[in-house]
């Protein structure tokens, strides 16, 4: 069903519209019980809520100028300077604090469902900020102001390129970005200000991830000002810049990239490789930092939304890791292998069979799936995005640090497409089988249903539009993976093997995520570990290892997001029979943005109750 707008159907109507199916008797149902006062004192909940959102909406872009960016917003310079600044840290911690209380005094139960929603959402994750925003915590964070996993220094580039959801449609929006690239290098400064705070307090990043910026600093340099991503906008204007300035815009493109913005990465670079790297840290992991075990914890929280035990999470993931060789052995079989399971790959790793022998090969394997899934996705979704998706290789600067894949959002109103983006860098290194499985997870019905959703419904909070959580981000994705074996991609032997070696993955980085992290893992007893256990490339090993080491924590989040979706969809399954519906479950799990776990298992359960009790 198409949502309508609030004047059309009511505020109370489209609070119960964004939760899912409207039932007919539960309508009668509600009206017969709820008087006139009630509903307006309930009304007048919902609306002081609403004022929380908004003013978190607002404080949020004004505290976050990169994610701001990242949707479109206009950020000024003003704005733009706040990074890497101590009273932005300081603002933060104290918004934050202010929006919990707030939220805090909104009776829930004076709330209907999707408000009631909506609430614990923004509770959970103001929480979450709030163990993080501790000042013991960001004397560990705050030092360590970026790293080569989508780092600033990365970042930018990206967010200054049309397609990457920045706002470039007037004459006046290319003027703010070109004003942006000019004080690019006192942003800069801030940064190294920040890591030299850390240089002195003995809390500094691993050298491994100094010399990969280091790295992705020289690749981003070594392109001409011409082709670089900072020149980019000015190589296709939209038709709403007038023609008699675009000859003006792209000279002084071409010279603020020349003059400012190269010379801001050089100076940058100057400072990581000289100052910095001498000072960074040898071990990888947050237990080699006074205080990183707390960290460790927080980031946990942060990541998956639950609290867990790095232990248990670790023991969690050897079981996984015994279950799926199981099933790995079996298909091995299938592909005429009848060696041991550690030859098989070594096998995958050499043997051509199972590898791309050009760009093209792999690129042709991606849009081949993309098509087979656009027709099959109207038998599992009650709605689809309007969002298109683009399928394309990463920028040459960018593939050596990247996994085989992943996803970049579209705009909200669905002008500029999704990519999905593919590894070619190394091509030997790269698996055919893994084709159908990475589609599924990067892009449909991975992360691109499941954001472009939520950007798309207005009706839903920015911070559920927008925001959320990885767990549950990168759990839906996972379990999109599985969505393979339904829509008959698995039967092929090849790509059976490619989603049980993915599967893989994201079980072993319940192990190494938490060796590195709570168990003192060096980076090739990691390395070691995932290629003693999976079929993957050591290219791809590596940087995922290395990815691990930037972000403690978020590897953790993928598996166990998965597997609570696929409880509850067992347990919707076991419930209601011949009631269940996959179309109506998926539109439970993803017609609300992006919920914590505790979250999204209430608002299942409450459609399980509600489909069973329906005649």
């Amino acid at each position: 069903m198409a949502l309508k707008s609030v004047a059309q159907i009511g505020l109370l109507s489209l609070a119960l519209l964004q939760t899912g199916t409207v039932h007919a008797a539960a309508d009668a149902a509600i009206t017969a019980r709820i008087d006139t006062g009630e509903v307006a004192g309930r009304l007048s909940e919902n609306a002081a809520l609403e004022r929380i959102f908004a003013d978190e909406m607002r404080l949020g872009f004004a505290l976050d100028p990169m994610g701001a960016l990242q949707q479109g917003q206009k950020v000024s310079v003003e704005e733009f300077l706040l990074l890497f600044t101590p009273d932005l840290a300081r603002q933060r911690r104290e918004t934050n604090a202010q929006l919990l209380a707030r939220l805090e005094q909104i009776n829930p139960g004076k709330l209907d469902e999707a408000h009631r929603i909506s609430r614990a959402v923004l509770i959970d994750a103001k929480t979450a900020d709030a163990a993080l925003l501790e000042p013991q915590q960001l004397a560990l964070t705050e030092v360590r102001p970026f790293n080569h996993f989508g780092g600033f220094h990365v970042a930018y580039p990206e967010v200054s390129s049309p397609g990457s959801g920045i706002s470039l449609t007037t004459t006046d929006d290319y003027e703010l970005l070109i004003a942006r690239h000019r004080v690019l290098g006192r942003v800069f400064d801030q940064a190294a200000a920040r890591f030299r705070e850390g240089m002195a307090s003995g809390v500094t990043e691993p050298r491994l991830t100094v010399d990969n910026m280091i790295a992705q600093i020289d690749a981003l340099l070594a392109q001409p000002v011409e082709r670089s991503p900072f020149t980019s906008p000015a190589r296709s204007f939209p038709a709403t810049v007038p023609s008699a300035e675009r000859q003006r815009l792209r000279r002084t493109l071409s010279d603020v990239t020349r003059r400012d913005v190269y010379p801001a990465y050089r100076k940058l670079r100057r400072f990581l490789a000289e100052e910095y790297r001498p000072a960074a840290r040898e071990q990888p992991g947050l237990a080699a930092l006074a205080g990183g075990d707390h960290l460790y914890r927080n980031l946990i929280r942060a990541y998956t939304t639950l609290d867990l035990d790095p232990d248990t999470v670790h023991a969690m993931g050897l079981g996984e890791v015994a279950r799926i060789q199981s099933d790995m052995e079996q298909v091995k079989g299938e592909l005429s292998f009848s060696g041991p399971l550690r030859a098989f790959f070594d096998d995958l790793r050499t043997n051509p069979r199972y590898h791309p022998k050009t760009e093209q090969e792999l690129a042709d394997g991606f849009r081949s799936v993309g098509r087979k899934v656009d027709a099959l996705a109207p038998r599992y979704f009650l709605h689809l995005p309007r969002t298109s998706l683009q399928i394309q290789p990463y920028p040459a600067y960018r593939a050596k640090f990247e996994a085989g894949g992943s996803y970049a959002q579209g705009t909200p109103d669905g002008d500029q497409p999704g990519t999905f983006f593919f590894n070619t860098y190394d091509l030997k290194s790269r698996f055919l089988t893994g084709v159908t499985t990475l589609y599924l997870h990067e892009g449909a019905p991975g992360h691109h249903f499941q954001i472009s959703l939520a950007q798309e419904n207005t009706t839903l909070p920015n911070f559920q539009r927008f925001g959320g959580n990885n767990a549950y981000i990168e759990g839906w994705a996972l379990y999109a993976e599985t969505l393979g074996y339904e829509m008959g991609f698995y039967k092929d032997p090849m790509q059976h093997w490619g989603t049980l070696d993915d599967e893989m993955l994201r079980a072993m980085r319940l192990v190494v995520d938490t060796g590195l992290h709570a168990k003192g893992w060096s980076r090739e007893q990691a390395v070691d570990y995932m290629l003693a256990n999976s079929g993957m490339g050591r290219s791809d090993a590596e940087a995922e290892v290395d990815r691990y080491i930037a972000i403690p924590g978020q590897a953790l989040s993928y598996k166990i997001g998965a597997l609570t979706i696929q409880r509850l969809r067992k347990e919707a399954e076991g419930t209601l029979g011949r009631k269940f519906d996959i179309r109506a479950f998926h539109d439970q799990v993803l017609g609300s943005g992006a919920l914590p776990m505790k979250v999204l298992e209430g608002k299942v359960r409450g459609w399980i109750s509600r489909t069973r009790a329906a005649r």
